[in-house]
């Protein structure tokens, strides 16, 4: 049986707010909400494989500590413009 569109949404929902490390429930819960069903299907494939990331990374990433995965670079940034308080230095 085919998953459907929201299905998934609901499951991604829920994996967005179940992270491990508060700051990413938050900042993912919130995309989520803002965002997710906007979302193209091969967008949703990206978010999907970026919540298989661990937290510390994607914290790293989305704060701009680390530098991000270019695959994700796209995504990131839109998780970004959301987060209140959080830039990146380009």
């Amino acid at each position: 049986m085919t998953e459907t569109r929201e299905a998934r949404l609901g499951r991604l929902k829920t994996r967005s707010m179940w992270r491990g490390i508060r700051e990413m429930d938050l900042i993912l819960r919130d995309f989520s909400n803002r965002e997710l069903a906007a979302l193209e299907p091969a967008d949703l494939d990206l978010y999907e494989d970026l919540l298989g990331e661990r937290d510390h990374d994607l914290l790293a990433w989305i704060s701009g500590a680390a530098p991000t995965p270019g695959r994700y670079d796209g995504l990131i940034r839109r998780i970004q413009a959301g987060a209140v308080g959080l830039t990146r230095p380009d």
